[in-house]
């Protein structure tokens, strides 16, 4: 690597944190993100030493929605058919024994169609 035309051999710039979530491959340039608005919001602080229901995020994918679907379906989590893949998604409890997740962009007014992701 070079820097103001000093050449350093101790700097090598092929460390690359900047991870898909989806398909866990580099991402060139900047990620596109999602993050995941809270279930319900609370009128008191949540405990410090409580695991939260759902994490938030934001999590960072390459532009092609698959890659999002892809990270949804290894969860487990629904999508809804009539929302699209956007930046903000609302998640929705399923009823059953064990806690689900749906995820919609909530913009449509329909009932929720939840599909496996």
């Amino acid at each position: 690597m070079e820097i103001m035309g000093v050449r350093i051999t101790t700097i090598v710039k092929d460390n690359v944190a900047t991870r898909c979530d989806g398909c866990r491959e580099v991402i060139e340039g900047t990620p596109w993100r999602i993050n995941l608005l809270d279930i319900v919001a609370t009128e008191v602080p949540a405990n410090w030493s409580e695991r939260p229901a759902l994490n938030p995020g934001p999590f960072q994918f390459h532009g092609d929605p698959a890659h999002v679907r892809r990270w949804m379906a290894a969860r487990g989590h629904l999508f809804c058919r009539l929302g699209t893949v956007r930046e903000i998604m609302r998640p929705v409890p399923i009823p059953g024994d064990e806690p689900r997740w749906g995820l919609c962009d909530g913009i449509h007014r329909d009932a929720h169609e939840f599909v496996p992701a």
